[in-house]
């Protein structure tokens, strides 16, 4: 971590316009229903100790510029820190961007990778571990020697940083298994272009055993598949939540999903943020632990997701 990082945000009490701690929160998107838990679970938090949020969202994961553009708006607002859920995890102009505001103020990664060292901390979970969960269990259920499983595998697109890491560890997981991952689709996590993804999927592959998705890929796979009464059976099974996923887990729609809470992860970044500001010392990584839930166990009902009505106000 740099030092420059803490140098006059902590010589007098962080203050917004009105005598609050304001914070930007910088994500990708919203069309992603996994943002919007992590907003909630952002939103509870700060609610607790008087903090103001100022939600941007980039609007997609190709908007690498509209990104960088609202971190300058960030840094010219006054703001008392960045929450930054980055489109890119080593852009070389985004990097930049990120050592220049944090001699001005702190800014923390949130959830996805970010390849900087002038971050004052960062909130998330190691995609590679989250594929490694998955691809595990689904090893269980198809290990090495039996029949081979034809399995499709529909992504966000390489630049967020989450993909590769994701990729390497599901590959890993299933290493013992008789599941074979014959092509890889990507897109940006919103529905509409990750329903194209699928439908190229079903298309080059019409024989497929197995998808493995996203949250949006699996639930356009859902409506593609009751849509078009698609007569070839194919497993589902998602390598993140959203709150169509939880239900589809319970129905038995969807074989199984890694979980890392996402509203925890808000929780956590707020947290995390007041630690730093008020004792002035940078932060490491911090996140939940990643848990497996699957149509073969009943926890999964217990979980806490932002309200089905809730979307935050978006600058």
């Amino acid at each position: 971590m740099a030092a420059a990082v803490f140098w006059a945000v902590l010589v007098a009490p962080p203050a917004g316009a009105d005598g609050k701690t304001t914070v930007c929160v910088l994500v990708p998107h919203f069309k992603d229903e996994y943002w919007l838990s992590v907003g909630y679970g952002l939103e509870q938090e700060a609610s607790q100790h008087d903090i103001a949020l100022l939600f941007f969202e980039a609007g997609g994961y190709q908007s690498l510029a509209e990104q960088i553009a609202q971190l300058d708006d960030c840094a010219g607002r006054g703001v008392d820190a960045i929450l930054l859920g980055a489109v890119s995890s080593d852009h070389p102009e985004l990097l930049a961007k990120i050592h220049a505001i944090s001699g001005e103020l702190p800014v923390f990664g949130l959830v996805n990778e970010l390849l900087s060292n002038d971050l004052s901390g960062r909130i998330g979970v190691d995609w590679q571990e989250m594929g490694l969960v998955l691809g595990g269990y689904l090893a269980e259920m198809r290990p090495a020697g039996t029949v081979v499983q034809k399995a499709v595998l529909i992504s966000g697109p390489a630049e967020s940083g989450w993909v590769g890491p994701l990729e390497r560890g599901l590959r890993l997981g299933l290493a013992q298994s008789s599941i074979e991952i014959r092509e890889v689709f990507r897109a940006d996590t919103g529905l509409r272009q990750q329903l194209s993804a699928v439908e190229q999927a079903f298309s080059a592959h019409p024989d497929a055993d197995l998808l493995i998705g996203s949250a949006p890929a699996v639930e356009a796979a859902i409506g593609l598949i009751r849509a078009t009464n698609r007569q070839t059976e194919i497993g589902l099974a998602s390598t993140y939540i959203s709150h169509t996923i939880k239900r589809a887990v319970m129905n038995g729609r969807v074989l199984a999903v890694p979980f890392d809470d996402p509203g925890q992860q808000g929780v956590l970044a707020i947290r995390q943020m007041l630690r730093v500001l008020e004792q002035g010392q940078p932060a490491g990584f911090e996140g939940p632990e990643i848990l497996l839930f699957s149509g073969t166990n009943n926890r999964i009902g217990s979980i806490i997701l932002s309200p089905a009505d809730y979307f935050p106000i978006i600058q």
